[in-house]
């Protein structure tokens, strides 16, 4: 028999003030303490595909393929191909800043020695919004161009010749909004403020390539709204229902979960004999557990999680399940009395041994003096707070009169 847990129903004040002191935990780091990055990055990936949590702004899905376009305008070599991109990204720094700008831009801080450029961000998610044709990585791409220019210059002499690579001729979609004569210099003028043409190009791509995902339910037939979980949206029963059951249990495995982060954090404060976080952690695990308490929901079978999340292209193991279905039979038997009991603790410290080894903080001194005390305390959103971002730089091009 399946495993379920209900929620006890009190009234939305209750539930509100609970959500307010939660959403203040917000700030504290989001590290994977407790390996539980496969089941997240299913349900973020489901929900919301392309995104990740580092992308700032919508409009870099049109910056980087431009600097591209360009480059390959100019038959830019590849020994010189990767260099150049990069000198062109960064070039668009001042400018953005220029245009008023004062977040999201990427290079900004560490300038020069920024390692993650935005195209490398933005990769994999232009790929699968279907704006990327090219199915390289971004480093296959770099160092095979000069094999894209000579296919397309063999095309161009025997047109009538069919070609089984073809598919690796075309790099950006056909239909993409024209790269501004000085890129520059427009993004000084526009900014991250997407045109109406733009907005409508990158709501086409979402319609054919994620028609099914909620994102482009979202992008398609929402306001932006401000809430700090996806299942908090005031629309969300007028979603389709397989919307509904995939927020549903992203929320019961976010907020169940997060009780596991915060006793890990309460054990290792009681191990270091730190008094203070002791009891800052006490009470966000009192704070949990009135939010558990409050929470309205029906009752939800454990295994329906499982089919909604391996097999989504990250791989679960065995012993994560098994974590996670102890964790929440504790959570069931304890009625979310956690903090003492030791069966919880024994889950904690044994699931934290197997995953770092010799690096365990329970075990550990130096890797326990360098806890910040607030280790993976952030509940998980899957990348809500990125994804209402970019929501609203779509919606604002498509709703207003700028066109380029």
């Amino acid at each position: 028999m399946p495993s379920l847990l209900a929620w006890i129903d009190h009234d939305s004040a209750a539930r509100e003030r609970a959500l307010h002191i939660l959403s203040l935990f917000q700030e504290r780091e989001s590290r994977d303490e407790l390996g539980l990055g496969a089941i997240r990055d299913a349900f973020a990936d489901t929900l919301f595909p392309g995104t990740s949590t580092v992308q700032t702004h919508l409009k870099y899905m049109l910056f980087v393929p431009w600097i591209y376009m360009e480059l390959e305008k100019n038959r830019v070599t590849a020994p010189k191909f990767a260099a150049k991109a990069r000198q062109m990204e960064m070039g668009l720094v001042r400018p953005l800043q220029e245009a008023g700008e004062d977040k999201g831009i990427f290079g900004s801080e560490a300038g020069e020695k920024l390692k993650r450029l935005a195209s490398s961000i933005y990769w994999n998610g232009l790929g699968m919004w279907g704006i990327r044709l090219i199915s390289w990585s971004q480093d296959e791409y770099h160092r095979h161009i000069d094999e894209i220019y000579r296919r397309r210059d063999l095309k161009r002499r025997r047109p009538e010749k069919e070609d089984s690579s073809e598919g690796q001729l075309w790099t950006w979609h056909p239909k993409i909004p024209e790269v501004p004569q000085d890129l520059n210099a427009y993004a000084k003028k526009m900014g991250f403020r997407l045109t109406w043409e733009e907005s409508s190009f990158i709501l086409d791509r979402l319609l054919e390539s994620q028609k099914e995902s909620l994102l482009t339910h979202l992008a398609l037939n929402c306001k932006p709204v401000d809430c700090a979980f996806p299942w908090q949206h005031p629309e969300k029963k007028s979603f389709h229902p397989s919307h509904q059951e995939l927020l549903d249990y992203a929320e019961l495995f976010s907020t169940v979960m997060h009780g596991a982060a915060l006793l890990y954090n309460y054990m290792l404060a009681e191990l270091d004999k730190r008094e203070e976080l002791q009891r800052e952690h006490q009470k966000n695990l009192q704070n949990w557990r009135e939010t558990l308490a409050a929470w309205k929901n029906t009752r939800l079978p454990l295994d329906r999680l499982w089919d909604l999340t391996v097999g989504r292209g990250h791989t679960i193991t065995g012993r994560t399940r098994n974590f996670v279905t102890e964790w929440y039979k504790r959570v069931v038997e304890t009625d979310v009395d956690v903090i003492k009991d030791p069966e919880c603790r024994s889950l904690i410290e044994s699931r934290e041994k197997k995953l770092k080894g010799y690096r365990s903080r329970f075990t550990n001194k130096r890797a326990r003096e360098q806890w910040s005390g607030h280790a993976g305390t952030q509940q998980l959103a899957y990348r809500w707070p990125n994804v209402k971002t970019l929501l609203a730089d779509l919606y604002t091009g498509l709703k207003g009169s700028t066109h380029a």
